[in-house]
């Protein structure tokens, strides 16, 4: 098995209790399956590292970036004089389950109140056409390299019309999913329920369902079909 040593500094060390940990694991190839391993051997770690900046070989990376047990890999928070309300944001396509507590605790902070969070699930009946069908389950896919990106402008539309937003998290599952189960999920931190939490977590799902490239198939006892929306992107609705 592969052995990663890593630095930390800062409040990471705190959080660790140590200046050093050993990630291992035989697939590790990026600098995101460091962060995602670290999630899930160093759990004090797990709100903290998806926001962490990372450096190899004492150069800062970004995603994608190729690692190798030879590297000398580092995490720490921006360096001093930096915003110190740079807070936590998670976009995921996710084809294995997510648990709620653990992806809620990744954007709050001690100064959050208050997360609203929006979850959306596999309904058993649909009315279509006047009639009721009911559904066996839906098949979801994404075009998940331009879904991560447009899951960021959604957040970065968030913070533009309710900057007292803090964490914010966009996860969008795929694959088969049963009646029953949990399709999407939009959580919004904030210090307070009134400084548009709320407001926001609605935002987010109305526009993710708008500029987001996922597709759901549902799946009926006797027919099948892919469901398509009716809006159409248009100019405004490109990264600025």
């Amino acid at each position: 098995m592969a052995q990663f040593k890593v630095r930390l500094f800062a409040t990471l060390k705190d959080l660790a209790g140590q200046a050093h940990i050993i990630v291992d694991h035989d697939n590790i190839k990026t600098i995101d399956d460091i962060r995602s391993q670290i999630r899930l051997q160093y759990p004090p770690l797990a709100a903290a590292i998806d926001s962490a900046i990372a450096a190899v070989n004492q150069e800062y990376v970004f995603e994608g970036h190729i690692v190798s047990p030879s590297d000398e890999i580092a995490f720490f928070p921006p360096v001093s004089g930096g915003s110190e309300n740079t807070w936590a944001e998670i976009y995921l396509i996710a084809k294995e389950p997510i648990s709620l507590d653990d992806l809620t605790a990744q954007i709050v902070r001690p100064e959050t109140g208050a997360v609203a969070i929006f979850s959306g699930y596999v309904r058993g009946k649909t009315q279509q056409q006047g009639k009721i069908q009911t559904t066996t389950y839906l098949e979801y896919e994404a075009y998940e390299p331009m879904a991560i990106e447009k899951m960021k402008q959604v957040a970065a539309e968030i913070r533009q019309r309710w900057p007292l937003v803090q964490g914010i998290a966009i996860v969008q599952r795929v694959g088969t999913l049963q009646v029953g189960q949990p399709t999407v999920l939009i959580a919004c931190a904030a210090g307070h329920r009134d400084q548009g939490c709320f407001e926001a977590a609605r935002y987010g799902i109305d526009r993710l369902k708008e500029i987001v490239p996922v597709w759901k198939k549902e799946v009926q006892s006797e027919q099948q079909h892919w469901v398509e929306g009716h809006y159409r992107p248009t100019p405004k609705d490109t990264a600025t």
